[in-house]
């Protein structure tokens, strides 16, 4: 791909539990070598990690409850409150747990809801985790995931036509206007949102995750298998890191930095 290939961002979405409900956004942020503000701040440990936050440390996406297991998470409606910090979780229109994710007392009452709905899926008692600006991303480095939708309808095609919802992807920025699967070759370069620049550093290798439909909560398709029998990988999308401060929006334009000339 070329300096000349540009995109826009159609989508802007956090994830402030991980596992839970995506909160989409017109405009955020972007500081360097941060997630999106908020950006899986939480997640609720499935049985002891080891995580201390005190120190906090990446740990694998199997030790908490997640979406490529615990597909019935994408049943919930949840709701992250910055100035408050109270999670609202509601299933089929009513309240089911609410609690200030910053009191042990609110911790303690998101813990409840799982430790009684979630039984057959839990290792151990489930509890809510932070680690003050820890992130608990799938990998260890912050970063800011991107999908190209264009890959997603290609996607749709291999299917046989099948509609692919792109919340299944779980990404913060969604892209149009990138040749299908063209963002797989950007490893390496600088993407120029306004004033911000961010660094493409790791294709994103798709988990089961992505067979749950985020809308029904139902697992029912093989997306990682398909990509590999129709493209040789299970890749779609891609990691990058913010390396220069900058606001970006729904609408703004992604460019492809022209390298420096020496």
């Amino acid at each position: 791909m070329t300096a000349s290939h540009t995109a826009e961002i159609t989508g802007l979405y956090r994830y402030p539990i991980k596992g839970l409900t995506p909160e989409r956004l017109s405009h955020v942020p972007l500081r360097v070598g941060q997630t999106l503000p908020a950006d899986r701040r939480y997640a609720i440990e499935n049985g002891p990690s080891g995580f201390d936050p005190e120190t906090p440390e990446w740990k694998p996406k199997i030790q908490f409850l997640m979406l490529a297991r615990n597909e019935r998470l994408a049943a919930l409606d949840s709701r992250f409150d910055d100035e408050t910090s109270v999670l609202t979780i509601r299933k089929d229109g009513q309240i089911v747990a609410s609690g200030d994710l910053e009191t042990a007392a609110g911790r303690a009452a998101i813990e409840a809801y799982f430790t009684k709905n979630f039984q057959p899926e839990l290792k151990g008692p489930p509890k809510v985790l932070s680690g003050r600006d820890h992130s608990f991303s799938d990998v260890a480095r912050k970063v800011v995931s991107i999908i190209n939708l264009d890959s997603v309808r290609a996607i749709e095609t291999m299917l046989g036509g099948v509609a692919v919802h792109p919340l299944r992807f779980r990404a913060n920025l969604y892209v149009k206007g990138w040749p299908a699967w063209s963002e797989l070759d950007l490893v390496g370069q600088t993407l120029a949102i306004g004033q911000a620049r961010l660094k493409v550093i790791k294709r994103i290798v798709r988990c089961p995750a992505t067979n749950v439909d985020p809308e029904t909560a139902k697992r029912d398709l093989e997306i990682p298998p398909t990509l590999s029998r129709h493209l040789g990988h299970m890749d779609c999308g891609i990691y990058a890191e913010v390396i220069v401060d900058g606001d970006v929006g729904v609408g703004d334009v992604v460019a492809v930095e022209e390298p420096k000339l020496l």
